[in-house]
């Protein structure tokens, strides 16, 4: 698996609207930002994406002008804008917002999402 390839792993994986699927991409170390939140902790990440599917139903959640910003053997940065799309008590809605994401190899050679900052547009 390549870093890019872990991107997509993890938006094919926040996609599936499964926890289980998403913590396969995740670092045990993984600390996310949100605009409203601090994850430091799988069980609270897990959390915050299980309300998020909560609240807006058949989410589809996409990553559109990602720009790699370094890249090593073992570490990778990209951001890009996240779009999403689905239901808030059955009415349609979209979003959009910038994110900031931190990929290293762990110990087995697997590429792991290590942090995730969202933020909205300015």
């Amino acid at each position: 698996m390549t870093y890019q390839s872990a991107l997509e792993a993890y938006i094919k994986a926040t996609n599936s609207h499964q926890f289980e699927e998403v913590a396969q991409v995740l670092h045990p170390e993984a600390v996310y930002w949100f605009t409203d939140k601090t994850c430091t902790t799988h069980e609270d990440i897990q959390q915050y994406f299980e309300q998020a599917w909560h609240i807006v139903k058949n989410e589809i959640y996409e990553a559109k002008d990602v720009m790699w910003l370094t890249a090593t053997d073992t570490t990778a940065v990209c951001t890009y804008t996240y779009k999403y799309e689905g239901y808030i008590e059955g009415r349609f809605v979209t979003g959009s917002g910038r994110a900031t994401n931190v990929f290293v190899v762990d110990e087995s050679g697997d590429w792991k999402l290590i942090h995730e900052h969202l933020s909205p547009l300015p």
